[in-house]
């Protein structure tokens, strides 16, 4: 990837908690530009959490979340809508509306943040579904495409207004490993054409080492960062035996379920 080492996104003694139930304690990791940043972890240990945060659906019970050195929480009115428009998301669930084609879900956010003419938003969504490999499905509505190519068109739409991050939920859920593996490689390949920094939430592996060029590992029971790191790295020399465990998946332990 053509990372460098200056980060994108900072991520500073962050604690995200629901009233009184604290998920994750202050933690910190950055975000370099131009990588592939993955966040991983058992059930229940805070991953979509702290992405919910990131992107400023919720504000942290403490510490702060940066883009490019700007306070997604704290901004206000315009600077918050400044912000919105340097990211893109896909959810797990593809989350496309089922009464709108294809077409129409990817103009979405060019329908919302930009004053471009019909004809312009059109084009652009076009291109964006070339990008993704759904040429041809414009017409189509999300019901009458395949779980791998409604994950593609979620894709598309979170690239309409070009953005330079790109955050992935739980982008291989539900998909057979063939599948998977298709979208792995559509997101390496976007990430070097486009040079898009991507924050992806996962726990299939197979993902984790195709994709990933760094990892934060997050455990529930400390509430916080267990190892961090290349994937191949941690799996062969950390430290920490859960952490091994978990990457060489030698036991099904209730730790890791």
């Amino acid at each position: 990837m053509g990372t460098d080492k200056k980060p994108i996104i900072q991520v500073i003694n962050f604690t995200a908690a629901y009233g009184d139930n604290v998920i994750v304690n202050n933690i910190s990791f950055e975000v370099y530009r131009g990588e592939i940043f993955v966040i991983l972890g058992g059930s229940g240990c805070g991953k979509s959490t702290v992405l919910k945060h990131m992107i400023g659906l919720y504000e942290p019970a403490g510490g702060e979340i940066l883009i490019e050195g700007e306070d997604i929480a704290k901004a206000q009115r315009e600077d918050r809508i400044r912000i919105l428009k340097k990211f893109g998301v896909a959810y797990q669930s593809g989350a496309l509306f089922g009464s709108m084609t294809v077409l129409e879900n990817v103009r979405l956010p060019l329908e919302e943040y930009t004053d471009l003419s019909p004809e312009a938003m059109d084009l652009i969504s076009m291109m964006k579904l070339k990008l993704v490999g759904l040429k041809g499905s414009e017409n189509k509505m999300p019901s009458e495409l395949s779980g791998g190519m409604q994950k593609r068109a979620a894709l598309a739409r979170a690239m309409a207004l070009d953005p330079q991050i790109l955050f992935l939920d739980e982008p291989s859920a539900g998909l057979d490993p063939i599948t998977s593996a298709e979208l792995d490689q559509l997101i390496l390949r976007l990430a070097k054409s486009l040079d898009i920094t991507f924050v992806v939430v996962t726990h299939e592996l197979p993902s984790i080492y195709t994709i990933a060029d760094r990892v934060i590992m997050l455990d529930k029971r400390i509430k916080g960062i267990v190892a961090t790191g290349k994937p191949q790295e941690l799996r062969d020399h950390s430290p920490n035996p859960w952490v091994r465990q978990f990457f060489n998946r030698e036991t099904e332990s209730d730790a890791i379920s």
